[in-house]
């Protein structure tokens, strides 16, 4: 993975290195992007439905300070998404991502295993059932 770092909603730096050793969605939304905001509450109810072995990190790239991220996120997902910005655009150059929204599925060791251009029902059955047997796998 490449060495990119967001903020949280505390403006504190993170980077997708911290998340090794589980399965992570990582989706690269904008406030702006209505197919980002109609896929928000998908991905929460995602998160909420996995187990251990299996995390969703929403990172808002745009304009949008850590704050305004936040408010968005709790009325667009119930707050059940953490608050990650990166208003540099660093993460999608980084990743060659030129459209909104894109989603990475990243396995425990850090490499990228899928990607998805555009939104995708992640509420699914199906979809909830495939990333419940991926974190119930050895890494």
């Amino acid at each position: 993975m490449p060495a990119v770092a967001f903020t949280d909603a505390g403006g504190k730096p993170h980077m997708l290195s911290e998340f090794r050793g589980k399965y992570v969605l990582l989706n690269m939304w904008a406030t702006w992007c209505g197919p980002c905001v109609k896929e928000l509450p998908s991905l929460a109810k995602l998160k909420g439905e996995v187990p251990d072995g299996f995390t969703v990190v929403a990172v808002n790239v745009g304009r949008s300070t850590e704050a305004e991220t936040r408010g968005f996120l709790a009325a667009h997902s119930a707050g059940a998404l953490d608050a990650y910005t990166d208003r540099n655009l660093a993460i999608m150059r980084a990743l060659h991502v030129y459209g909104l929204p894109v989603s990475l599925l990243i396995d425990p060791k850090g490499k990228i295993v899928a990607r998805a251009d555009g939104p995708a029902p992640w509420d699914a059955p199906a979809s909830v059932d495939y990333f419940k047997a991926l974190a119930r796998a050895p890494s």
